[in-house]
């Protein structure tokens, strides 16, 4: 039977879910900090600089290792050194567990992101060789949906733990999943399609043929260019079709690549910013119980996970596989519901649905700033392009919650979301200096 023809499996989607569990597994173990933070504070006198230097230990380590790991990945695969980080990344949350001093939790988080540093890398390697173009938009937004998925129920998860047993119990229990995870993964994924067994002819035809139309092959199908997506949005997005960049040096001299690291810099920075600082703001601020600050700091949680997942959608589905419009929603929104949150009242209720919004529109286009690299590189040097883009998030990472920390010990809260609307303008402007790539058809051999 001819392999176009052919039921095709549909191994490909198992993958995704093991991702998802992972990078959730892995968002939980990083996001459990955030609930933390009152009563490590009471326990070893921090400040809110040592806060956020806690913090931004993190993402430095986190940020060190990606081009690295992107290197690995592009000459090695990735199922032995990714099962690897996952497996040092429950070690290293146990060892958080452990900790007697300020100085020993920062070394633990740095420890942390050193283990959990390839993990995305990995994870957009994979999704590059496993789905086809027309569904990678979906693909990442899915994936990425798990690490704000889980901030979404550690914070009512954590305030349980913590109540009942006390702080380090959070290190411990969110510890467990990751060993498991890593024995799945080993056995159960191959770096390629073509070498699992549970993969027929026909989903590895699918996944090597995409079928994408280019700008050109949409324009002749339709005379109303000036509506459809190959006539206005195309040309205010600024699309191009692209020859991918095939080598390092070439992924190095793209103002594209580094544009997009920029971008996701500035949104990182803002994400991780709310997943350090939120559930301080509504106990110090607000003056919430804990099982509130639970309930609420789950909200943005909430809405990223849905943000990824309609954003995903929207750019595969509806904008054809472009990924710059999710993108500019996202940088536009976000500077006005950042700076909203100055004037957000003390009613639980209304505070929750202001920190809902922002969660979905700040995610809209999030994901899709990794998904941009498979559109401007050829897939053996994606992982080095997401590699660059990733480690300017952690470097974005590292920074927003340091910032907001000495912001809070000069000023205040005021000044802090005013910050961080600036700091969306700033991803906005940055968008408009980028194309829309997209690729020259290639042959099927070239795409393996």
């Amino acid at each position: 039977m001819d392999t176009q023809t052919k039921s095709r499996t549909k191994f490909r989607w198992f993958v995704l879910t093991m991702i998802f569990l992972i990078y959730m597994v892995a968002g939980a173990d990083r996001s459990n900090i955030g609930m933390v933070v009152p009563y490590i504070k009471d326990s070893f006198e921090l400040t809110n600089t040592d806060i956020g230097a806690m913090s931004s230990f993190f993402y430095l380590t986190y940020a060190v290792v990606q081009i690295p790991a992107g290197h690995l990945y592009s000459k090695h695969g990735t199922r032995f050194l990714y099962a690897l980080s996952i497996f040092f990344t429950s070690v290293a949350t146990l060892i958080m567990g452990l900790a007697n001093s300020g100085l020993q939790l920062k070394w633990a988080r740095a420890l942390l992101g050193l283990a959990e540093g390839s993990i995305n890398i990995g994870s957009v390697s994979v999704i590059n060789k496993w789905f086809p173009t027309q569904e990678k938009g979906i693909a990442m937004g899915l994936y990425l949906s798990s690490i704000k998925f889980a901030p979404a129920f550690v914070p009512p998860l954590c305030a349980w733990l913590i109540m009942t047993y006390g702080w380090r119990s959070v290190f411990y229990a969110f510890a467990v999943p990751g060993f498991f995870l890593t024995v799945l993964w080993y056995f159960f994924v191959r770096d390629n399609p073509r070498d699992s067994k549970f993969v027929n002819e026909a989903e590895v035809h699918y996944i090597e043929n995409p079928v994408i139309p280019s700008v050109a092959e949409k324009k002749d199908a339709t005379d109303n260019t000036s509506t459809s997506i190959g006539g206005t949005l195309d040309r205010l997005i600024r699309t191009r079709i692209v020859e991918p960049l095939a080598n390092n040096a070439q992924i190095l001299r793209s103002w594209n690549v580094w544009a997009d690291a920029l971008g996701y810099f500035g949104l990182v920075a803002i994400t991780y910013t709310i997943m350090t600082w939120i559930p301080t703001y509504l106990v110090q601020v607000k003056q919430f119980s804990i099982i509130k600050v639970g309930l609420v700091a789950a909200a943005p949680w909430v809405g990223a996970v849905l943000g990824n997942v309609i954003g995903g959608t929207l750019s595969d589905k509806v904008f054809r596989s472009r990924r710059k419009p999710v993108m500019m929603i996202t940088a536009v929104s976000t500077i006005f519901l950042m700076y909203s949150l100055k004037y957000a009242p003390n009613d639980m209720t209304i505070l929750g649905i202001m920190l809902l919004l922002a969660g979905i529109f700040l995610n809209l286009g999030y994901s899709m700033f990794l998904a941009y690299p498979m559109g401007i590189a050829t897939k053996d040097k994606v992982p080095f392009a997401a590699a660059i883009v990733n480690t300017a998030g952690s470097l974005g990472g590292a920074f927003g919650p340091l910032a907001v920390g000495m912001i809070l010990d000069a000023f205040g809260w005021d000044q802090v979301f005013t910050f961080l609307a600036g700091l969306s303008l700033f991803v906005l402007l940055l968008l408009i200096t980028m194309i829309e790539p997209i690729q020259q058809k290639r042959t099927t051999a070239e795409n393996k």
